[in-house]
């Protein structure tokens, strides 16, 4: 590297006020630009350690509880749900590996924990980041499927042995992709050692990028390829499935004017599902939008540090902050949006479970009410034995004028055809 080049640190690793880092032959110092300020007259010493704090909580129940749920209902375990699981191991992930340790950077102004915890918290972040939004374009193309080809869906994905299949390994090969990505911060993240002149205070920080790959230009291709990879091109391929879901919902509408309440009631499930995925690209895009701007504008504008200022100070800090709200937000938006989760959440986290009414004349009445079901199942059961029970309905798709005939029989078998 070159002598006096500049050597910009990464928002997640260092904490500094009005510091530029600068390369001199085989030591590294730092150059004041602005007036230094110590931990104590600081800001962000005392709020963002205890906004890391409120993340680590209610990250950590939140998805917590997303899993517990997904492993206690086995009504839960259909694609989306699969998919959201994923999100929210991978939300703990970053939550558990980096937060805490993070957390305290604001306290110490330095990077305690060495190299192998530098290491692993940086591999975690980005794993975390790339499960996110490879999950969301995953859970964008089901959505897209399940309202472009509802019968598709009906018969390849709402249950069932082979959609678990295809499910599982989609969700394994996002991590797979993941951890491939993440790579480079696992074999380059380091320790650098740094000295300020005028203070005679020396620290050390956790650096993701090798400072002689790529001839020096290795921070500045790392810095764009994952804006690209991890950003841009995502949620570009996620707005053209939701473009293609609106213009199909436009066009059938118009096609098709009365439908059968049955199916406009899965038509309404299937995009309140694809709205929730919508907030959750929405939230993605949100958090992780100034973290790239900053670097961005960091590693590629040449006058950047004569321009920082107390401005570009706490915009790091804003958008380093976002990054990890972003690991609790898919639970409050679950909450949010679902009835179902709402509920599940509500008695595993708050202990509410669903009202009771407890008196004499309801019990009895309930008990009488139990009593007369148990003998018409007990005679459906002694029925059913007799001869197989054929019951159908009719699904009609909301792009075309087919009709499926759908039969359930007796013996629990599931019989399928389609008119013109």
């Amino acid at each position: 590297m070159a002598e006096n080049e500049s050597v910009p640190l990464t928002l997640f690793t260092y904490t500094s006020s009005y510091t530029n880092i600068s390369n001199n032959g085989s030591d590294v110092i730092v150059t004041e630009s602005t007036e230094f300020l110590p931990l104590s007259e600081r800001p962000e010493t005392y709020f963002v350690p205890i906004l890391f704090f409120i993340i680590f909580v209610v990250g950590t129940l939140g998805n917590g509880t997303l899993v517990w749920i997904f492993m206690k209902h086995r009504t839960m375990r259909n694609v989306p749900n699969t998919y959201i699981l994923s999100l929210a191991i991978a939300d703990l992930l970053v939550i558990i590996s980096s937060v805490p340790f993070t957390a305290i950077i604001y306290i110490l102004d330095h990077w305690p924990w060495g190299e192998a915890m530098c290491r692993i918290s940086e591999t975690a972040k980005d794993i975390s980041v790339g499960v996110s939004i490879f999950t969301l374009i995953a859970l964008s193309g089901d959505r897209f499927f399940a309202i472009v080809d509802p019968l598709k869906k009906f018969h390849t994905s709402s249950g069932g042995r082979k959609a678990t299949r295809i499910t599982l390994c989609i969700a394994l090969s996002i991590w797979a992709l993941a951890i491939l990505c993440a790579s480079p911060a696992a074999i380059g993240s380091h320790i650098k050692d740094l000295y300020d002149p005028d203070t005679k205070f020396n620290f050390s920080v956790c650096y993701p990028f090798p400072e002689y790959w790529l001839n020096g230009n290795y921070p500045q291709t790392m810095v764009l390829s994952k804006f690209l990879v991890l950003y841009v091109i995502p949620l570009i391929i996620i707005a053209i499935f939701y473009m293609s879901m609106a213009n199909h919902l436009i066009i059938s509408t118009k096609n098709v004017p009365g439908e059968a309440q049955g199916t406009q009631r899965q038509i309404r499930a299937r995009k309140k599902v694809a709205i929730t995925v919508l907030i959750f690209v929405l939230a993605f895009a949100i958090c992780f939008l100034p973290f790239h701007v900053y670097l961005l504008f960091f590693y590629f504008y040449p006058n950047f540090n004569e321009m920082y200022n107390s401005f570009w100070n706490y915009f790091r800090i804003l958008s380093f902050c976002l990054c990890y709200l972003h690991s609790c937000a898919n639970p409050l938006a679950l909450y949010w949006v679902s009835g179902t989760f709402r509920k599940h959440f509500n008695r595993y986290l708050l202990c509410i479970k669903g009202k009771r009414t407890r008196c004499n004349t309801c019990q009895g009445q309930h008990a009488t009410s139990l009593s007369q079901t148990s003998t018409k199942r007990q005679q459906s059961m002694s029925c059913s034995k007799a001869k197989n029970i054929s019951i159908k309905r009719r699904v009609r798709t909301i792009d075309n004028n087919q009709e499926t005939s759908i039969s359930l029989l007796g013996n629990g078998n599931e019989q399928a055809c389609t008119k013109m």
